[in-house]
Formats: C-alpha cells, sequence, structure tokens
C-alpha cells in the first residue's frame, strides 16, 4: 500500500520517534509501504515519520539494492562534506548541506536480526538524512538556506 508522504509544516515530523521493540508483520508490512511510497514519490529515501509513523524505521534505495535498517544509529563518522539536498517532505526547498562523508550505521534489518552498513558519498548522506528525520530534524533546520527550485 502506498502511504501518503506527509509534508512540512505537518506537526508529525517534529516528533521523535520510539524504538521498534519487536520486528513483526506489522513491522515488515509498514517497511514495505514505504518502500513503495518512496518509489512513488521518486526519493532515495524515507524515514517512517514521514508516512506519520513515530518509529525508528529508514528505508532507502540506491542503484545497487533497497536497504530498510530498524532502529539506525550512526556509530562512525568520518570527513565532511557540503552538497545540495532536498526532501519529499519539503517540495521545492534545497539546502546545502554539510554532513559526514563517510558513516558507519548499526540497527537490525527486517527480520530483527543486527545489521551494520558502512557508507560513503551520497548513501552515507541519505543515511544521515533519513536518521534525521527519526529525530525531528529537518534540512531547514540546519545550515544555510541555499535556494526554491
Amino acid at each position: 500500500m502506498i502511504r501518503k508522504i506527509i509534508k512540512y509544516p505537518n506537526s508529525k515530523l517534529r516528533l521523535i520517534s520510539e524504538p521498534v521493540q519487536k520486528v513483526d508483520k506489522s513491522i515488515r508490512r509498514l517497511i514495505r509501504d514505504m518502500v513503495s511510497s518512496m518509489i512513488k514519490g521518486h526519493g532515495i529515501g524515507l524515514a517512517a515519520p514521514q508516512v506519520g509513523v513515530a518509529k525508528r524505521i529508514i528505508v532507502l534505495s540506491s542503484t545497487l539494492a533497497r536497504i530498510s535498517i530498524i532502529n539506525p544509529e550512526i556509530v562512525e563518522r568520518g570527513g565532511d562534506s557540503l552538497l545540495e539536498e532536498g526532501c519529499l517532505s519539503l517540495p521545492k526547498v534545497l539546502k546545502i548541506k554539510r554532513r559526514s562523508n563517510k558513516v558507519k550505521v548499526i540497527g537490525l534489518d527486517i527480520y530483527g536480526k543486527d545489521f551494520s552498513i558502512d557508507a560513503e558519498g551520497l548513501f552515507a548522506r541519505v543515511l544521515q538524512h533519513e536518521i534525521d528525520h527519526l529525530d525531528g530534524i529537518l534540512i531547514i533546520d540546519k545550515g544555510e538556506k541555499y535556494g526554491i527550485k
């Protein structure tokens, strides 16, 4: 099922997401819905709060794979870079953001098993962007306003 991606200034985007206690069928169904919504929205990442669910879940899509991470946590960072970012919840808004160029993220996979991933470049940036959403942080909260399409 495709879920509606909520847009700023909806207050649900500011909620602090709760950790997932049990990975079950309902969580896997939510993840499938999030992936469908991300694809329909032509995004490369989506966090559960963006579909109105205050749970610590993110999904990402790269040219190689689609990845879901439950209760993601950044445990290592390296380097930094400035790049322009957009967001499905803030259509037409672009911001230049400073982010770590490399990150290591731990969490759970869709079966509740420990999971870790090392990422760099755009993939690292998307992970950081989506994890920010889990803490109610939007791209308009940090950095300088760059422009509007």
